[in-house]
Protein backbone atom coordinates (compact mmCIF):
# COMPACT_ATOMS: atom_id res chain seq x y z
CA UNK A 1 0.00 0.00 0.00
CA UNK A 2 1.49 3.37 -1.03
CA UNK A 3 -0.07 6.83 0.75
CA UNK A 4 -0.40 9.13 -2.33
CA UNK A 5 -1.73 12.25 -0.81
CA UNK A 6 -2.46 13.46 2.98
CA UNK A 7 -5.13 15.92 4.00
CA UNK A 8 -6.22 16.72 7.62
CA UNK A 9 -9.14 19.25 9.32
CA UNK A 10 -10.20 19.80 12.60
CA UNK A 11 -14.02 18.50 13.26
CA UNK A 12 -15.46 18.61 17.01
CA UNK A 13 -15.17 15.86 19.64
CA UNK A 14 -18.18 15.11 21.41
CA UNK A 15 -17.66 17.88 24.14
CA UNK A 16 -18.13 20.15 21.22
CA UNK A 17 -14.50 20.74 21.43
CA UNK A 18 -11.98 20.89 18.58
CA UNK A 19 -9.70 17.99 17.33
CA UNK A 20 -8.21 16.41 14.35
CA UNK A 21 -9.25 13.84 11.16
CA UNK A 22 -6.49 13.08 8.89
CA UNK A 23 -7.57 11.38 5.56
CA UNK A 24 -5.07 9.74 3.54
CA UNK A 25 -5.30 9.27 -0.48
CA UNK A 26 -4.25 5.47 -1.38
CA UNK A 27 -3.92 3.26 -4.38
CA UNK A 28 -6.81 0.89 -2.84
CA UNK A 29 -8.62 3.89 -1.77
CA UNK A 30 -9.58 6.94 0.57
CA UNK A 31 -9.22 5.91 4.37
CA UNK A 32 -10.16 8.74 7.54
CA UNK A 33 -8.70 8.26 11.18
CA UNK A 34 -9.67 10.85 14.00
CA UNK A 35 -8.56 11.27 17.31
CA UNK A 36 -10.08 11.84 20.89
CA UNK A 37 -9.41 14.49 23.51
CA UNK A 38 -8.53 14.44 27.07
CA UNK A 39 -9.93 16.99 29.67
CA UNK A 40 -8.24 15.37 32.44
CA UNK A 41 -4.41 15.05 31.05
CA UNK A 42 -1.45 13.67 32.66
CA UNK A 43 1.55 15.94 33.01
CA UNK A 44 3.84 14.01 31.11
CA UNK A 45 2.02 12.90 28.04
CA UNK A 46 2.70 13.96 24.60
CA UNK A 47 1.72 17.01 23.26
CA UNK A 48 -1.13 16.90 21.33
CA UNK A 49 -0.16 18.95 18.66
CA UNK A 50 3.17 20.30 18.08
CA UNK A 51 2.95 23.98 18.31
CA UNK A 52 -1.22 23.56 17.86
CA UNK A 53 -4.14 21.86 16.01
CA UNK A 54 -3.92 24.48 13.56
CA UNK A 55 -0.65 24.06 12.86
CA UNK A 56 0.14 20.64 12.56
CA UNK A 57 -2.82 20.60 10.18
CA UNK A 58 -0.68 23.05 7.51
CA UNK A 59 2.02 21.11 8.12
CA UNK A 60 0.55 17.78 6.93
CA UNK A 61 -0.07 19.87 4.14
CA UNK A 62 3.36 20.34 3.35
CA UNK A 63 4.01 17.24 3.95
CA UNK A 64 1.20 15.19 1.67
CA UNK A 65 3.63 14.40 -0.70
CA UNK A 66 6.43 12.90 0.99
CA UNK A 67 4.97 9.57 1.58
CA UNK A 68 4.38 8.38 -1.67
CA UNK A 69 7.89 6.61 -2.19
CA UNK A 70 7.13 4.64 1.19
CA UNK A 71 5.16 1.11 0.82
CA UNK A 72 3.32 0.38 3.78
CA UNK A 73 2.82 -3.81 4.08
CA UNK A 74 2.47 -4.68 7.96
CA UNK A 75 2.17 -3.14 11.46
CA UNK A 76 5.84 -2.39 11.53
CA UNK A 77 6.09 -0.32 8.43
CA UNK A 78 4.82 2.48 10.61
CA UNK A 79 8.02 3.21 11.32
CA UNK A 80 7.99 4.97 7.64
CA UNK A 81 5.65 6.82 8.34
CA UNK A 82 7.28 8.23 11.65
CA UNK A 83 10.64 8.83 10.04
CA UNK A 84 9.05 11.74 8.00
CA UNK A 85 6.84 13.52 10.16
CA UNK A 86 8.88 12.77 13.76
CA UNK A 87 9.54 16.20 15.80
CA UNK A 88 6.65 18.25 13.18
CA UNK A 89 3.37 17.11 14.30
CA UNK A 90 1.55 15.97 17.71
CA UNK A 91 0.51 12.85 19.46
CA UNK A 92 -2.84 13.34 18.24
CA UNK A 93 -2.49 14.06 14.47
CA UNK A 94 0.60 11.11 14.37
CA UNK A 95 -2.31 8.24 16.05
CA UNK A 96 -4.95 9.50 13.39
CA UNK A 97 -2.05 9.30 10.31
CA UNK A 98 -1.33 5.83 11.80
CA UNK A 99 -4.66 4.74 12.25
CA UNK A 100 -5.91 5.64 9.02
CA UNK A 101 -2.67 3.85 7.50
CA UNK A 102 -3.60 0.45 9.22
CA UNK A 103 -7.48 0.77 7.87
CA UNK A 104 -5.83 1.23 4.28
CA UNK A 105 -2.94 -1.74 4.70
CA UNK A 106 -6.20 -4.14 6.11
CA UNK A 107 -7.88 -2.82 2.81
CA UNK A 108 -5.96 -4.07 0.96
CA UNK A 109 -5.16 -7.51 2.40
CA UNK A 110 -8.14 -7.96 2.77
CA UNK A 111 -7.72 -8.15 6.97
CA UNK A 112 -9.62 -6.84 10.10
CA UNK A 113 -6.89 -3.95 11.81
CA UNK A 114 -6.69 -6.35 14.39
CA UNK A 115 -4.97 -9.01 12.02
CA UNK A 116 -2.69 -6.76 11.10
CA UNK A 117 -1.29 -6.51 14.70
CA UNK A 118 -1.70 -10.26 15.88
CA UNK A 119 -3.35 -12.36 14.00
CA UNK A 120 -3.65 -15.06 16.33
CA UNK A 121 -5.77 -12.52 18.65
CA UNK A 122 -8.77 -14.24 20.87
CA UNK A 123 -9.14 -13.29 24.52
CA UNK A 124 -12.05 -10.25 24.92
CA UNK A 125 -11.52 -7.26 26.96
CA UNK A 126 -13.58 -6.84 29.88
CA UNK A 127 -15.70 -3.53 29.47
CA UNK A 128 -15.67 -1.01 32.36
CA UNK A 129 -17.94 1.26 31.91
CA UNK A 130 -18.25 4.68 33.26
CA UNK A 131 -21.62 4.66 35.36
CA UNK A 132 -21.76 8.20 37.90
CA UNK A 133 -18.82 11.27 37.35
CA UNK A 134 -17.23 14.04 38.99
CA UNK A 135 -14.03 15.58 39.26
CA UNK A 136 -12.87 17.63 36.05
CA UNK A 137 -15.66 15.21 34.06
CA UNK A 138 -18.62 16.85 35.77
CA UNK A 139 -20.66 19.73 36.55
CA UNK A 140 -21.47 20.58 40.32
CA UNK A 141 -25.10 20.48 41.06
CA UNK A 142 -27.99 21.29 43.20
CA UNK A 143 -28.15 24.31 46.04
CA UNK A 144 -24.94 22.93 47.06
CA UNK A 145 -23.18 23.14 43.82
CA UNK A 146 -21.82 19.83 44.63
CA UNK A 147 -20.12 17.27 42.87
CA UNK A 148 -17.84 13.86 43.98
CA UNK A 149 -14.05 14.41 43.68
CA UNK A 150 -13.62 11.41 42.50
CA UNK A 151 -13.48 11.65 38.71
CA UNK A 152 -15.39 8.20 37.77
CA UNK A 153 -17.15 5.48 39.33
CA UNK A 154 -16.84 2.29 36.98
CA UNK A 155 -18.91 -0.82 36.48
CA UNK A 156 -16.98 -3.78 35.64
CA UNK A 157 -19.34 -6.79 34.46
CA UNK A 158 -17.74 -10.53 35.15
CA UNK A 159 -19.13 -11.57 31.59
CA UNK A 160 -16.24 -12.30 29.03
CA UNK A 161 -18.11 -11.62 26.00
CA UNK A 162 -18.73 -7.89 24.95
CA UNK A 163 -22.29 -8.38 24.32
CA UNK A 164 -23.21 -9.59 27.72
CA UNK A 165 -20.96 -6.85 29.62
CA UNK A 166 -22.46 -4.29 27.85
CA UNK A 167 -26.24 -5.47 28.21
CA UNK A 168 -25.25 -5.53 31.34
CA UNK A 169 -23.80 -1.90 32.11
CA UNK A 170 -26.83 -0.88 30.39
CA UNK A 171 -29.35 -2.50 32.65
CA UNK A 172 -27.38 -1.77 35.65
CA UNK A 173 -27.19 2.03 34.55
CA UNK A 174 -30.77 2.44 34.29
CA UNK A 175 -31.61 0.51 38.00
CA UNK A 176 -28.23 3.04 39.34
CA UNK A 177 -30.49 5.83 37.98
CA UNK A 178 -34.06 4.74 39.83
CA UNK A 179 -32.17 4.57 42.84
CA UNK A 180 -30.48 7.66 42.53
CA UNK A 181 -33.39 9.83 41.90
CA UNK A 182 -34.43 8.45 45.94
CA UNK A 183 -30.89 8.99 47.18
CA UNK A 184 -29.89 12.52 45.84
CA UNK A 185 -32.10 15.03 45.78
CA UNK A 186 -30.73 16.94 42.97
CA UNK A 187 -30.51 14.41 40.76
CA UNK A 188 -32.24 14.93 37.58
CA UNK A 189 -30.99 12.60 35.40
CA UNK A 190 -28.21 14.96 33.97
CA UNK A 191 -24.99 13.22 32.08
CA UNK A 192 -21.35 14.47 32.33
CA UNK A 193 -18.66 14.19 29.16
CA UNK A 194 -18.35 10.91 29.27
CA UNK A 195 -21.98 10.38 29.40
CA UNK A 196 -22.21 8.95 32.95
CA UNK A 197 -24.68 10.46 35.55
CA UNK A 198 -23.82 13.72 37.25
CA UNK A 199 -24.77 13.35 41.33
CA UNK A 200 -24.31 15.79 44.03
CA UNK A 201 -22.68 12.74 46.22
CA UNK A 202 -19.38 12.46 47.77
CA UNK A 203 -17.84 9.34 46.84
CA UNK A 204 -18.59 7.19 49.90
CA UNK A 205 -22.58 8.32 49.22
CA UNK A 206 -21.56 7.19 45.66
CA UNK A 207 -20.36 3.91 46.70
CA UNK A 208 -23.35 3.29 48.66
CA UNK A 209 -25.73 3.53 45.99
CA UNK A 210 -23.26 1.18 43.61
CA UNK A 211 -23.12 -1.46 46.14
CA UNK A 212 -26.73 -2.12 45.94
CA UNK A 213 -26.32 -2.96 42.31
CA UNK A 214 -23.95 -6.46 42.91
CA UNK A 215 -21.42 -6.08 40.22
CA UNK A 216 -17.32 -5.24 40.76
CA UNK A 217 -16.59 -1.53 40.98
CA UNK A 218 -13.74 0.24 39.98
CA UNK A 219 -12.83 4.28 40.95
CA UNK A 220 -10.65 7.15 39.06
CA UNK A 221 -9.80 9.04 41.54
CA UNK A 222 -7.81 11.79 39.40
CA UNK A 223 -5.80 12.88 42.18
CA UNK A 224 -3.78 14.74 40.75
CA UNK A 225 -6.64 16.99 39.86
CA UNK A 226 -6.81 18.11 43.32
CA UNK A 227 -3.68 17.36 44.79
CA UNK A 228 -1.31 20.36 45.64
CA UNK A 229 1.31 21.21 48.04
CA UNK A 230 1.38 17.84 49.36
CA UNK A 231 -2.26 17.61 50.21
CA UNK A 232 -5.36 16.06 48.60
CA UNK A 233 -7.68 19.03 48.72
CA UNK A 234 -11.40 17.48 48.63
CA UNK A 235 -14.49 19.76 48.06
CA UNK A 236 -17.56 17.62 49.35
CA UNK A 237 -16.62 17.86 52.00
CA UNK A 238 -14.34 20.55 52.00
CA UNK A 239 -10.65 19.24 54.06
CA UNK A 240 -7.62 18.19 53.43
CA UNK A 241 -5.92 15.11 53.23
CA UNK A 242 -2.06 14.05 54.24
CA UNK A 243 -0.71 11.29 52.75
CA UNK A 244 -1.30 9.29 55.55
CA UNK A 245 -4.76 10.09 55.29
CA UNK A 246 -5.77 9.59 52.00
CA UNK A 247 -4.20 6.01 52.09
CA UNK A 248 -6.02 5.07 55.07
CA UNK A 249 -9.16 6.64 53.37
CA UNK A 250 -8.84 4.98 50.29
CA UNK A 251 -8.25 1.87 52.47
CA UNK A 252 -11.45 1.71 54.14
CA UNK A 253 -13.10 2.49 50.87
CA UNK A 254 -11.56 -0.41 49.57
CA UNK A 255 -12.09 -2.83 52.22
CA UNK A 256 -15.81 -1.71 52.54
CA UNK A 257 -16.86 -1.58 49.30
CA UNK A 258 -16.80 -4.65 45.93
CA UNK A 259 -13.82 -2.61 44.54
CA UNK A 260 -11.70 -4.81 42.39
CA UNK A 261 -10.08 -0.96 40.52
CA UNK A 262 -8.23 1.85 41.89
CA UNK A 263 -7.11 4.38 39.26
CA UNK A 264 -4.39 7.32 40.05
CA UNK A 265 -4.75 6.98 43.81
CA UNK A 266 -2.58 9.22 44.16
CA UNK A 267 -0.71 12.46 42.48
CA UNK A 268 1.48 11.57 39.27
CA UNK A 269 4.62 11.92 40.81
CA UNK A 270 4.25 9.58 43.79
CA UNK A 271 5.68 6.35 42.73
CA UNK A 272 6.40 5.61 46.30
CA UNK A 273 2.58 5.84 47.91
CA UNK A 274 1.10 3.66 44.75
CA UNK A 275 3.77 1.41 45.89
CA UNK A 276 2.22 1.46 49.72
CA UNK A 277 -1.38 1.23 48.34
CA UNK A 278 -0.65 -1.98 46.25
CA UNK A 279 1.50 -3.77 48.87
CA UNK A 280 -1.45 -3.32 50.96
CA UNK A 281 -3.90 -4.48 48.55
CA UNK A 282 -1.96 -6.94 46.10
CA UNK A 283 -5.28 -8.63 44.82
CA UNK A 284 -6.96 -5.57 43.74
CA UNK A 285 -6.28 -3.35 40.71
CA UNK A 286 -3.68 0.11 41.48
CA UNK A 287 -4.12 1.29 37.69
CA UNK A 288 -1.69 4.09 36.57
CA UNK A 289 -2.67 6.62 34.38
CA UNK A 290 -1.07 9.94 34.91
CA UNK A 291 1.62 8.09 36.68
CA UNK A 292 2.23 6.27 33.32
CA UNK A 293 0.90 7.84 30.12
CA UNK A 294 1.25 5.30 27.85
CA UNK A 295 5.18 5.88 27.71
CA UNK A 296 7.76 2.98 28.34
CA UNK A 297 9.83 5.41 30.34
CA UNK A 298 7.32 5.82 33.15
CA UNK A 299 6.28 2.30 33.29
CA UNK A 300 9.70 1.70 33.11
CA UNK A 301 9.64 3.29 36.67
CA UNK A 302 6.34 1.65 37.88
CA UNK A 303 7.38 -1.24 37.26
CA UNK A 304 11.26 -1.00 38.80
CA UNK A 305 9.31 0.81 42.04
CA UNK A 306 6.38 -2.12 42.21
CA UNK A 307 3.85 0.98 42.12
CA UNK A 308 1.13 -0.85 39.89
CA UNK A 309 -0.47 -4.11 38.74
CA UNK A 310 -2.16 -2.83 35.71
CA UNK A 311 -1.98 0.62 33.59
CA UNK A 312 -4.61 2.64 31.23
CA UNK A 313 -3.52 3.08 27.40
CA UNK A 314 -4.86 5.52 25.54
CA UNK A 315 -3.18 5.63 22.26
CA UNK A 316 -3.13 9.18 21.44
CA UNK A 317 -1.26 9.68 25.47
CA UNK A 318 1.61 8.82 23.01
CA UNK A 319 0.62 8.97 19.42
CA UNK A 320 3.15 6.23 17.86
CA UNK A 321 1.06 3.19 17.58
CA UNK A 322 5.00 1.72 17.80
CA UNK A 323 5.46 2.67 21.00
CA UNK A 324 2.05 1.52 22.24
CA UNK A 325 2.96 -1.46 21.18
CA UNK A 326 6.06 -1.48 23.48
CA UNK A 327 4.51 -0.09 25.87
CA UNK A 328 1.92 -3.66 25.92
CA UNK A 329 4.72 -5.80 25.43
CA UNK A 330 6.42 -4.66 28.38
CA UNK A 331 3.73 -4.62 30.47
CA UNK A 332 3.12 -8.05 29.88
CA UNK A 333 6.26 -9.46 30.64
CA UNK A 334 5.84 -8.04 34.18
CA UNK A 335 2.30 -9.65 34.57
CA UNK A 336 0.88 -6.16 34.83
CA UNK A 337 -3.15 -6.01 33.37
CA UNK A 338 -3.78 -3.80 30.13
CA UNK A 339 -6.95 -1.44 29.76
CA UNK A 340 -7.12 0.43 26.75
CA UNK A 341 -9.12 3.42 27.05
CA UNK A 342 -11.39 6.38 25.65
CA UNK A 343 -11.05 10.39 26.18
CA UNK A 344 -12.95 12.64 27.96
CA UNK A 345 -13.77 14.23 24.26
CA UNK A 346 -14.26 11.34 22.09
CA UNK A 347 -15.31 11.16 18.36
CA UNK A 348 -17.34 8.39 16.17
CA UNK A 349 -13.81 6.59 15.66
CA UNK A 350 -13.65 2.62 16.21
CA UNK A 351 -10.31 1.63 15.89
CA UNK A 352 -9.83 1.71 19.85
CA UNK A 353 -11.88 -1.73 19.66
CA UNK A 354 -9.22 -3.39 17.03
CA UNK A 355 -6.34 -1.83 19.10
CA UNK A 356 -7.80 -3.49 22.02
CA UNK A 357 -8.30 -6.57 20.67
CA UNK A 358 -5.30 -7.30 18.48
CA UNK A 359 -2.63 -6.02 21.68
CA UNK A 360 -4.97 -8.83 23.69
CA UNK A 361 -5.73 -6.30 26.40
CA UNK A 362 -7.42 -7.13 29.47
CA UNK A 363 -10.22 -4.68 29.82
CA UNK A 364 -11.68 -1.74 27.48
CA UNK A 365 -12.82 1.18 28.87
CA UNK A 366 -15.26 3.39 27.11
CA UNK A 367 -18.20 4.14 28.69
CA UNK A 368 -21.73 2.61 28.76
CA UNK A 369 -23.87 4.79 26.11
CA UNK A 370 -23.58 7.57 24.04
CA UNK A 371 -22.92 7.51 20.17
CA UNK A 372 -19.07 8.33 20.03
CA UNK A 373 -18.83 5.45 23.24
CA UNK A 374 -21.14 2.82 21.69
CA UNK A 375 -19.15 2.61 18.02
CA UNK A 376 -16.22 1.15 19.74
CA UNK A 377 -18.38 -1.49 21.58
CA UNK A 378 -20.00 -2.23 18.51
CA UNK A 379 -17.03 -2.56 16.94
CA UNK A 380 -15.78 -4.79 19.44
CA UNK A 381 -19.60 -6.75 19.49
CA UNK A 382 -18.84 -6.84 15.55
CA UNK A 383 -15.41 -8.62 16.11
CA UNK A 384 -16.97 -11.13 18.44
CA UNK A 385 -19.67 -12.23 15.91
CA UNK A 386 -16.68 -12.95 13.44
CA UNK A 387 -15.42 -15.89 15.66
CA UNK A 388 -19.28 -17.28 15.66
Amino acid sequence: MIINEVFAKSINDSRGEKTIEVEIKTDVGNFKASSPTGKSTGKYESKSYKKSLEKDIETLEKFKNYFSEEVIENFEDLRRIEDIVEGHIGANTLFALESATLKAVAKEQKKEVWQLINPAAKNFPRLVGNCIGGGKHSSPIGDRKKKPDFQEFLLIPKENSPTKAWEKNIETKKEVESILKKSDEYFKSKKNDENAWMVSLNEKEVLDVLAKVKIDLGVDVAASSFYKRKKYNYENPQLKRTFDEQIIYLSNLIKNYPLIYIEDPFGEEEFEEFAQLLEKFPDRMIVGDDLTVTNVKRLKKAIKMKSVNALIVKPNQNGSLLEVKKVCELAKENNIKIIFSHRSGETKENILADLAFGFSADFLKCGIDGIEREVKINRLIEIEKSFK
